[in-house]
């Protein structure tokens, strides 16, 4: 654990990093939409990019209103971690929707990363809730591609 992840920020700066977070989250999902071949591949994309830019919306308006609105999941879901046992490696051209979800459970698991790392360095704070709010949402996220990828790609047949 290093030096930053016992910071906490204040709200603006907190919104402004998890702005930060899902701009390039959505642009990681835009690149590789834009390289991909495959139609299926780039259709589990564009929804997470979509995800993304839900989250940054919100984002803004809660820098706008000076607080989060609107009710929320306050603690994370449960996950299957599928991010430690898939390969993480760049999308090209040929990528098929099992590589594609691959990426996109890592994205996500960046992220449900980062808001823990939030979360933690502002326990007993007051944007502690705010953090443990994105932390609950991203990981809601990243279990909805995880039962994706073993609905289609971890069958018992």
């Amino acid at each position: 654990m290093n030096d930053q992840d016992q910071v906490c920020y204040t709200f603006e700066a907190a919104i402004e990093m998890a702005i930060t977070m899902e701009e390039e989250g959505f642009r990681n999902y835009l690149n590789a939409i834009r390289i991909m071949k495959n139609k299926g591949a780039k259709e589990i994309l564009k929804d997470a990019a979509i995800d993304e830019l839900h989250h940054k919306q919100q984002l803004e308006l809660a820098l706008l209103e000076g607080q989060i609105t609107g009710e929320g999941m306050v603690r994370p879901v449960p996950t299957m971690n599928l991010g430690y046992v898939l390969a993480k490696k760049e999308l090209t051209p040929n990528s098929d929707a099992r590589e594609a979800l691959a990426y996109a459970i890592h994205l996500e698991k960046g992220a449900v990363d980062f808001y823990t790392r939030m979360a933690q360095g502002c326990t007993g704070a007051p944007n502690a809730s705010l953090f443990d709010r994105l932390l609950a949402d991203e990981s809601r996220h990243l279990q909805i591609l995880e039962d994706l990828y073993e609905q289609h790609f971890l069958t018992e047949n």
